[in-house]
């Protein structure tokens, strides 16, 4: 059995930054290779324990606060994101969840992890979106998002 780290969720196993134990063969042929997870190791474990902290830190405490943080980002109008785009108003690549996360932080200084915000459906056209923050498992907010050309 092979103790692992995983750097990724996967599936039936663990989310990242678990510590997993799973058969060899699972981490060296699939795992491993793929880069879903690290072998385990008191340096490694070290290191996961500062990224944890540091991330907890970052998170939203508890549902009383992420209730506020909804609050306030379902009174914004929109949050504006500028793209390149063609004569046809088709991007040149698409709206991501850290372009979200990054222009709410820049237009209303409030700090959300991009993988707290859900697209449903890939941005391509400039135009009017909603899309959802998962701040908490027991709270998420709407967010409108304006993409525009540059």
């Amino acid at each position: 059995m092979a103790k692992l780290i995983l750097t990724h969720d996967v599936p039936n196993l663990g989310q990242a930054g678990e510590v997993v134990t799973v058969k060899d063969g699972y981490a060296r042929n699939y795992l491993v290779p793929r880069r879903l997870a690290e072998r385990w190791t008191p340096g490694a474990q070290k290191a996961l324990d500062k990224i944890a902290e540091r991330a907890r830190a970052k998170e939203i405490a508890n549902v009383d606060d992420a209730r506020e943080v909804r609050d306030t980002i379902e009174e914004i109008a929109f949050v504006e994101i500028f793209k390149l785009a063609s004569p046809t108003d088709a991007l040149y690549g698409a709206v991501t969840t850290g372009d979200i996360a990054k222009a709410l932080k820049e237009a209303h200084d409030i700090d959300i992890d991009r993988r707290k915000v859900v697209i449903e459906q890939p941005i391509k056209y400039v135009g009017d979106y909603t899309v959802i923050a998962n701040l908490h498992p027991e709270v998420s907010a709407r967010l409108k998002v304006r993409v525009s050309a540059e």
